[in-house]
């Protein structure tokens, strides 16, 4: 049997990383990405790497329902590409794309089908899978997307020590096929008035069936102010309004949202503006993932706590709704 390399792409991990590299927030909307050409050069550096033909690339995103979008269509079409699908969860979040990933490296591993693994990715939860492929014989190396300053972005230290290598993804062919978003001319959006509706309660009633359950944060009862739900921001309770826990927490925050916020407003339509806005107090998920993803990789805290949370998307509305006056 000949030698032959294959690709592991963890889309959500390489349109975030390439968004960060040009906007700096992974917002995916900031970015237009050619895919044809951007995986024509995920495939000849693997194939240069490896010094031998590649099998296929295997790319991982989330769909809701695990129904492919148009993008996902299209790159599915494309010679030698596989794309698998992972579930879009409640909360924005990817679901099922860590495991199908780790499933397909151990088997084809295991059934000596290649000799080298590429792993488009920085998540630590692969770590396992990749010692695992290891143990059957294959190399697992990963390739990273360069940071603005030429550093990895995203890959989890053990990840790193896990693998048999790190390389990073040619930056002048990531410059060829993903640019930033055209700005669009967006007149200034009205300000969108909420139909009346019934009041939020401040106590949760002591009959009937419960809304869920309520956070107990040690903290005095300041003035409340309304709570957004952890996994989307949409209206919950009324909830304690928390000072931020520390400086660098503070800024960390001032700086993310304000390169989301930034990054959205230079593509988005004024449809789109008013769409948002309307939506008040649930911020649409691809926003929301961003805003997590990027304040937790500042911070180096992927278990962000309920209070950081909520203050991020606080100050969010603030300053979008500041934005867009």
């Amino acid at each position: 049997m000949r030698s032959q390399c294959s690709l592991y792409v963890d889309a959500g991990y390489l349109l975030a990383s390439v968004a960060t590299r040009l906007t700096g927030t992974s917002l995916r909307s900031g970015v237009r990405v050619d895919y044809e050409k951007l995986i024509a050069c995920l495939t000849k550096q693997a194939e240069e790497i490896a010094g031998v033909p590649l099998l296929r690339v295997n790319w991982y995103d989330a769909a809701k329902n695990a129904l492919p979008d148009a993008d996902q269509q299209r790159i599915g079409a494309l010679p030698r590409v596989k794309v698998r699908l992972g579930r879009v969860g409640f909360n924005g979040e990817q679901k099922g794309v860590d495991l199908r990933i780790g499933l397909d490296m151990v088997a084809q591993s295991r059934n000596g089908a290649v000799d080298v693994i590429f792993l488009v990715s920085g998540d630590d939860d692969l770590t396992e899978a990749v010692e695992e492929a290891q143990v059957h014989g294959v190399q697992v190396i990963v390739l990273a997307i360069p940071d603005k300053d030429g550093r990895p972005h995203g890959v989890s230290e053990h990840l790193q020590r896990a693998s048999d290598g790190i390389e990073l993804v040619d930056a002048s062919g990531l410059d060829k096929s993903v640019t930033r978003t055209a700005a669009v001319m967006v007149p200034h959006a009205s300000p969108v008035i909420a139909k009346p509706g019934p009041p939020i309660p401040t106590t949760l009633p002591t009959t009937g069936p419960r809304p869920g359950p309520v956070s107990t944060l040690a903290a005095p009862p300041p003035e409340s102010s309304l709570a957004y739900r952890s996994e989307t921001g949409g209206r919950s309770t009324t909830a304690p309004s928390y000072a931020y826990p520390d400086k660098k927490t503070r800024e960390g925050i001032d700086s993310v949202v304000a390169g989301v916020v930034e990054s959205f407003m230079a593509s988005a339509s004024a449809d789109e503006l008013s769409d948002v806005l309307k939506a008040k107090p649930s911020i649409p998920r691809e926003i929301d993932r961003a805003l997590l993803l990027d304040l937790a990789h500042l911070l180096d805290d992927y278990d962000l706590s309920d209070r950081i949370r909520f203050e991020l998307r606080d100050h969010f509305w603030d300053v979008f709704e500041k934005s867009s006056a």
